[in-house]
């Protein structure tokens, strides 16, 4: 299929205005040269209409698009404290005359009287915000649908005073959302084929995987061999895998696409480079933040996509990356986070000398 008949295909989604598309593609020239490939930054940290942008805008024109044609009144999101996609949407909601409302867990719990980064953006946003403390002995995974729990009894109360509420599950990881993901790849293949290029590997930054799916079905939609490196940012397992493949293949079927993505052949994960865990740096994403900063003055975040870049640098370094390749860094937000808490910089935040 070519990059004009599934941007067609598209076009039947519902879909909000809200980002500054296509973002830029532009080459990475000191890196390029160190590493002996052609690299290349996808800056969807510039898709917002604020500064802090980044891959939740795609997914929001079109997860907004629907709420919009459903005529809700309040969106329902969540995440954790520090959520880029949570923030997102509530300066998203707010644009489009809605009432965001976040339901957060405090992996790292935030201190009161020093609020930070998209937590204080949330607030600015004018959010409705329920910070979901962790219990003893909780895992993420329990207060996340303890959080889901609670939102519904909101929901609820809101509905019965005549609103209308839009529901977006974390990172807005829905085929609705991911298939803003098939656009985007669209747009990438539009501009390389400008360039006279086409992309060897694709590096971007999992968590929930609604990207990872997105990317993978327009792939598979438009008949690439881009190989697609997806770095997780938490421990996963292959069941993930299973589910973001589900979720490629739905969004596919949801524009009328009888392709299918399978997890054995069209997904690549990587598990190797977000330990300790979730919000938690490590000292390879901290050195690729201020090496990317130091080469070529460009900011990541130590919660997505620094870890990205951390396993795009040891593939080039351990010879996985083929000399002069095509290779696309997808950055997809998330540098608000060098402002928030201690713990989530790590090393990152040094004493001045």
């Amino acid at each position: 299929m070519t990059v004009s008949e599934a941007k067609t295909l598209l076009t039947k989604l519902p879909k909000a205005d809200l980002g500054f598309f296509p973002t830029p593609l532009h080459k990475l020239k000191n890196l390029s040269d160190e590493f002996n490939i052609n690299l290349y930054m996808k800056r969807d940290d510039f898709s917002g209409r604020n500064l802090f942008g980044g891959n939740k805008i795609r997914k929001l024109e079109y997860l907004l698009g629907d709420a919009l044609e459903r005529h809700c009144d309040y969106v329902f999101t969540y995440g954790a404290t520090q959520s880029n996609h949570a923030m997102q949407t509530a300066a998203a909601a707010r644009s489009l005359g809605m009432t965001p409302v976040l339901y957060l867990v405090a992996i790292v719990p935030p201190d009161k009287n020093d609020i930070r980064s998209n937590l204080l953006l949330d607030q600015i946003f004018g959010a409705e915000i329920h910070v979901v403390e962790m219990k003893d002995g909780e895992s993420e995974e329990d207060a996340e649908n303890r959080s889901f729990e609670m939102a519904k009894e909101r929901m609820k109360e809101l509905n019965s005073l005549g609103h209308l509420c839009y529901d977006i599950p974390m990172g807005g990881a829905n085929e609705i959302g991911s298939a803003a993901f098939i656009e985007g790849y669209a747009e990438l293949c539009e501009q390389l084929e400008a360039l006279n290029l086409t992309p060897d590997y694709i590096f971007h930054a999992t968590g929930t995987g609604g990207t990872m799916a997105g990317l993978a079905a327009g792939n598979v939609l438009l008949g690439s061999r881009s190989n697609i490196v997806s770095v997780n940012v938490s421990k996963k397992n292959e069941q993930y895998l299973i589910d973001t493949a589900d979720l490629a293949t739905k969004s596919l079927r949801l524009i009328g696409s009888n392709q299918s993505v399978y997890y054995e052949t069209d997904l690549h994960m990587d598990l190797n480079y977000y330990a300790p865990g979730y919000e938690q740096p490590n000292e390879a994403s901290t050195e690729a933040i201020r090496h990317l900063a130091r080469t070529e003055g460009i900011l990541t975040d130590p919660v997505y996509t620094g870890k990205a870049l951390a396993g795009l640098f040891d593939y080039a370094r351990s010879g996985r990356l083929s000399p002069n390749s095509t290779v696309i860094f997808w950055h997809t937000g998330g540098t608000t986070a060098l402002f928030a808490e201690s713990s989530i910089l790590g090393s990152l935040r040094m004493p001045l000398v």
